[in-house]
């Protein structure tokens, strides 16, 4: 018997990856602590071997993991080689609107990404669903609702996008490779969660509740009964 995927807890997360980098680039980056080379390589290693470790893990490749070990890097190239600060912004706003227009373009497609992300058979009694919708001939109204949900979620990206480059040109305006940006590039680490995590999470929440509302009017099954597991 397969042993159940442990998951980190999301708070260890948070403090690992967002937490503990915006600490040592706002305290440690002045002569006194790491230096502005040495605060901004220390606060890049936790995401960077978060990603890593939760790839090692789960001895399989995370999508997300992955751009986000790629984000991280490409932040600390950009403030080692003392790029311009409007390019952090560029790619602040570059990784979620690529996402999102991948999903966008897979609602044209017969695997729109809402299947993986969000109705896949790790949390959807899918068979028994797909025979609900068979018996009540509703199965072509619910592809639609699917397409529609996938529409909807690249627009949670966007919005991430969007967002994410407003915030980073309004917080990160020092020249990249001084004390200034680490602290800034601290400051937008902060605000970045309560900004932006949360709202695209409400969202998603949101459309979470719409398609599980849309699933039960067009299957006549319950919540519980969709869910894997269930009654």
């Amino acid at each position: 018997m397969a042993t159940p995927e442990r998951k980190p807890s999301p708070l260890l997360e948070l403090g690992v990856t967002i937490v503990v980098p915006a600490l040592v680039l706002m305290k440690l980056s002045g002569e006194d602590g790491f230096g502005r080379v040495g605060a901004l390589l220390t606060a890049l290693a936790f995401p960077l071997g978060w990603g890593l470790w939760d790839g090692w893990q789960r001895r399989r490749l995370n999508p997300f993991a992955a751009l986000g070990v790629i984000s991280t890097l490409l932040t600390g190239g950009i403030g080692l080689l003392e790029l311009d600060a409007r390019w952090l912004a560029v790619k602040e706003a570059a990784v979620p609107g690529l996402i999102g227009l991948v999903v966008a373009g897979s609602a044209w497609t017969g695997r729109p990404l809402i299947r993986l992300l969000i109705f896949n058979a790790s949390v959807f009694d899918v068979d028994r669903i797909r025979a609900a919708l068979t018996e009540r001939r509703n199965t072509v109204p619910f592809e639609l609702r699917l397409r529609t949900a996938t529409l909807l979620l690249a627009g949670t990206f966007f919005f991430s996008s969007a967002a994410n480059y407003l915030l980073a040109r309004w917080v990160v305006t020092s020249p990249a490779g001084t004390e200034a940006f680490n602290h800034e590039l601290g400051r937008l680490t902060l605000l970045s969660y309560p900004v932006i995590a949360v709202p695209s999470m409400l969202m998603m929440a949101g459309l979470m509740w719409w398609l599980a509302r849309e699933a039960r009017r067009l299957t006549g099954l319950t919540l519980g009964e969709m869910l894997v597991g269930g009654a």
